[in-house]
């Protein structure tokens, strides 16, 4: 068979999945190290589906049963672990009461999880969508309502005339009514999801305006309305989200855009650095 990487299997079949095996398929995603040291029985128990149902779950990703598809999850984790040395910490480092390790350690655990997760046909269709669109909107609420205001910033710098939509006077979906056909919307969505942002997506969708969804899994709410998904991990030790691996995201997205059209992000650059200049001559 040929190789690749069992998570992105797993997110090529999603949509079509039976809900029993979605419930499966999300148990794989999250605890894709401990698959290995887990028997068919230990699954079955931690989601509520027979031994059956998890075997004819492997069989359809792409694999004869469970057994396979087990031992090809610890080879592709040995190659992950080999790859993620440029991204470790000292591990002689003493956790216990050090709060600063453990949340670096679980950061670029994200990092190197989204590494992994990012379907690069999804990421390669978002940009494209993003260089085509006339104006891109960004809109979340909670901290993605500040990632969401960063991703627009940063489209703006490079010459991409982007809006993210303020949570104040008006509803989302009372400015989705300035869309036009040609405008695209990139939505941020983690837990816990926002409604209003996921019907902002749903109503987008029904318009026929192209929605990108950034969120940490595929079976979140508000990819049922996304054109292109992007799953980025985000785990954390407290309640709230890590943006860690989300702003390398961010990152990611403005740079393969500049990228992309070197000559609009260079000469918008060089305009705003000249603005920029002229205001600090003012000042002094």
């Amino acid at each position: 068979m040929r190789f690749k990487k069992i998570k992105d299997q797993i997110n090529d079949k999603y949509d079509a999945l039976p809900k029993n095996h979605k419930v499966i398929a999300n148990y794989f995603i999250d605890n894709f190290d401990r698959i290995p040291f887990l028997s068919v029985q230990n699954i079955s128990e931690a989601t509520g589906t027979s031994v059956a149902t998890i075997v004819r779950f492997a069989q359809r990703v792409g694999f004869k049963g469970f057994l396979e598809m087990r031992e090809e999850i610890g080879q592709n984790l040995q190659s992950l672990i080999q790859k993620k040395e440029i991204f470790t910490l000292v591990d002689s480092i003493e956790l216990k009461n050090d709060t600063l390790t453990y949340v670096a350690n679980q950061d670029i655990d994200n990092i190197n999880d989204t590494v992994s997760l990012i379907d690069r046909k999804s990421f390669n269709a978002s940009i494209s969508t993003i260089l085509k669109a006339e104006r891109v909107f960004t809109a979340g609420l909670g901290i993605s309502y500040l990632l969401s205001e960063i991703l627009s910033y940063q489209l703006n710098q490079i010459g991409i005339s982007s809006f993210n939509l303020r949570h104040d006077n008006s509803s989302f979906k009372e400015q989705l009514i300035y869309f036009g056909k040609n405008d695209i919307l990139i939505v941020f969505s983690f837990p816990p999801y926002s409604v209003e942002t996921i019907e902002l997506a749903r109503t987008a969708n029904g318009k026929g305006i192209k929605v990108v969804a950034i969120t940490n899994k595929n079976a979140s709410p508000v990819t049922k309305h996304a054109e292109n998904i992007l799953i980025v991990s985000s785990k954390n030790m407290l309640y709230t989200n890590s943006f860690a691996a989300i702003s390398v995201i961010i990152n990611a997205i403005t740079t393969e855009c500049a990228l992309k059209n070197k000559t609009k992000a260079k000469k918008t650059m060089d305009a705003l650095n000249k603005i920029v200049a002229e205001q600090k001559l003012v000042i002094s």
